[in-house]
């Protein structure tokens, strides 16, 4: 297993932790649960977000996936580009906009809320629950 699919593991255990079910974008079922998140999410500019989430069928964040051992730092502006790129056919909380984001190599976890005017990147301990 290579350091990123080890990541990616790690991830997805914390995504399930929080409550999410995680789909491989051949089965993507966005009403499969209340949260779920889909890996390599074809976005508009033919880029895949490591992760897409979706919230009560809804998209409203993306995750960005690292390597462990691998800074964090600076990686919201790829968080940030997938945000941007959504395809214009997936539904979304906020009018076709990702208001959160995230990175992660599966043992830290970083996050930016763009509905903040001052919005920054900021470690946190866990991912968020679907409910929360």
């Amino acid at each position: 297993m290579t350091p990123e699919q080890k990541s990616r593991q790690n991830i997805d255990t914390l995504l399930v932790k929080a409550g999410f079910i995680v789909q491989n974008r051949d089965e993507f079922d966005r009403t499969a649960n209340r949260g779920v998140v889909v890996r390599e999410f074809a976005m508009s500019d033919g880029s895949f977000a490591d992760y897409l989430i979706f919230i009560d069928g809804k998209a409203c964040g993306v995750i960005e996936a690292k390597k462990a051992g691998l800074s964090l730092s600076g990686v919201e502006n790829q968080s940030r580009h997938y945000a941007k790129n959504l395809p214009t056919n997936v539904r979304t909380h906020m009018d076709n906009e990702l208001p959160f984001l995230f990175e992660s190599n599966g043992v830290e976890i970083y996050f930016t809320d763009l509905r903040d005017k001052k919005s920054r990147s900021r470690r946190i301990f866990a991912f968020y629950r679907p409910d929360f």
